[in-house]
């Protein structure tokens, strides 16, 4: 079988480090485009990152890779949209893609859905303002948010300097006893090689950006890899996706 070929629209450049990585533990083809705006995480360049006109470049960037879906690889680029934005989005994405496509705040909701999980942690990057928009956009799917912390870094080049050690100590901070799940939601943080001692050390299931990410678009081309080290979503095949 011919492996799946998943193509990713990734903003700037912080963490886009992470999908090599993926792709040689899953055997899968995750080829990045970039599109570049200001990487501040405030509301209106936000809007401005996931705009229509930005995304319909990213597509015709990944064309001659012919992917079998694509993935818009930013959290708060999209769910600064609101729920219908996002679902809006990634409609308007896939006609100019001509594949299935999606995003990486509706990953976030599928993987939830996909592990049976209702109550979840969130350890933001973001200001408390964007972050908020997030806990939000989880209540419209029915997930509960027990509780949220934002680490008020501003731009995503500063976040994808975090070292692992860093990502844990945010993970470690910020859990909530309540929580079924932690949530680690920006695509600008390495994440993907610490998944493992970030799992061992909560005891619970942790989702990042980049891994909901890859997970959400080989859904979308019809491949439900197994395979150790990124976390539990990728431990076994999952199928309680509400839509």
């Amino acid at each position: 079988m011919q492996a799946p070929i998943v193509g990713f629209i990734y903003p700037d450049h912080a963490a886009e480090d992470d999908y090599p990585l993926a792709a040689a533990a899953l055997g899968a083809h995750l080829p990045v485009a970039h599109i570049y705006g200001t990487d501040l995480h405030a509301v209106p360049e936000l809007l401005d990152l996931g705009s229509p006109e930005k995304l319909r470049g990213g597509a015709a960037l990944l064309a001659s890779h012919r992917p079998d879906a694509v993935v818009w690889a930013c959290t708060s680029g999209s769910f600064v949209y609101g729920p219908t934005g996002a679902r809006d989005q990634v409609r308007a994405l896939a006609e100019v893609a001509g594949v299935p496509a999606t995003s990486t705040s509706l990953a976030f909701t599928d993987a939830v859905h996909a592990l049976g999980l209702h109550r979840v942690a969130i350890a933001a990057s973001y200001p408390d303002d964007v972050a908020r928009l997030f806990v939000e956009f989880l209540a419209d799917a029915g997930i509960d948010v027990v509780s949220m912390a934002s680490a008020g870094i501003d731009t995503a080049a500063e976040v994808g300097t975090l070292t692992p050690a860093e990502v844990l100590r945010l993970a470690v901070d910020n859990d909530h006893p309540d929580a079924e799940a932690l949530l680690i939601p920006d695509t600008a943080m390495h994440t993907l090689a610490v998944l493992p001692e970030l799992e061992s050390t909560l005891g619970k299931p942790v989702l990042t950006a980049n891994q909901v990410t890859i997970w959400a678009g080989l859904r979308l081309a019809g491949a439900e890899p197994v395979v150790p080290g990124l976390g539990i979503l990728f431990a076994e095949r999952q199928t309680d996706v509400r839509r």
